[in-house]
């Protein structure tokens, strides 16, 4: 056959669209599974507040255990000393 023949190039074309779609449905696929996992990981945070909170009570953890206080705007060690 010719590359010109009317079916080969009838073949040809429905190999390559079949090759679309198969790439279509599986990039569909993906994509919806992407988007699910974003979902529920977005669903099974803990609210904003929550990890606010979380955030400032390990950071008074930390100064705590460094020996610092926290005062009106200043920062203390224990011995009363400002840095």
């Amino acid at each position: 056959m010719s590359e010109t023949d009317p079916k080969s190039v009838q073949d040809l074309t429905s190999v390559v669209q079949a090759l679309l779609q198969q790439m279509q449905d599986k990039f569909q696929t993906m994509s919806d599974q992407i988007i699910g996992k974003n979902i529920l990981h977005f669903l099974s945070r803990p609210p904003t507040h929550s990890r606010v909170d979380d955030l400032e009570r390990n950071i008074g953890d930390l100064m705590t255990q460094a020996g610092v206080e926290e005062g009106d705007g200043e920062t203390k060690t224990k011995d009363g000393q400002e840095s």
